[in-house]
């Protein structure tokens, strides 16, 4: 077990990649982001997970966010930029790769069958504590800066 803090990488630790995204759609004038919750779990996040072989870290967010938003119909609007931070287990680094997506899909079903996720929606001004600090601060930052956001 690496003895560390969550945001400082130990100079033995083992890399892992992931990739993830920020879905948000428009409910009238409101813009609303999609957080999942797994079964047990008190707290939202957003959906992420590892790449697998072959896939670019977009494509691996979009699997990632059918898995566990169920959402499918997804145009992407950009970059979000990486957020690095020990794994859940404090044995490897990990860096993730977050995209920004808008949808018009109001649910999906997550595809994910190892685990119980439920999506639901929430307005930028009036996001739930998150599990993962920088997740929060990832969307505190695009509700201070939305550029780019306008309704279609």
């Amino acid at each position: 077990m690496i003895d560390e803090t969550w945001y400082r990488c130990p100079p033995d630790a083992p890399v892992s990649l992931a990739a993830g995204g920020v879905v948000l759609r428009w409910e009238g004038a409101r813009l609303l982001v999609a957080l999942v919750r797994e079964a047990g779990w008190s707290d939202y996040i957003l959906p992420k997970g590892r790449l697998k072989a072959g896939e670019t870290p977009e494509q691996a967010a979009r699997r990632e966010i059918l898995e566990e938003a169920g959402l499918e119909e997804l145009q992407l609007l950009g970059d979000l930029g990486v957020h690095e931070r020990l794994d859940f287990k404090k044995t490897a680094w990990k860096v993730t790769h977050y995209f920004l997506f808008l949808t018009t899909q109001r649910e999906g079903l997550p595809t994910d069958k190892h685990h119980a996720y439920r999506c639901e929606w929430f307005p930028l001004d009036a996001l739930p504590p998150m599990f993962w600090p920088e997740q929060g601060a990832l969307l505190e930052e695009l509700r201070a800066n939305p550029d780019g956001l306008t309704k279609p």
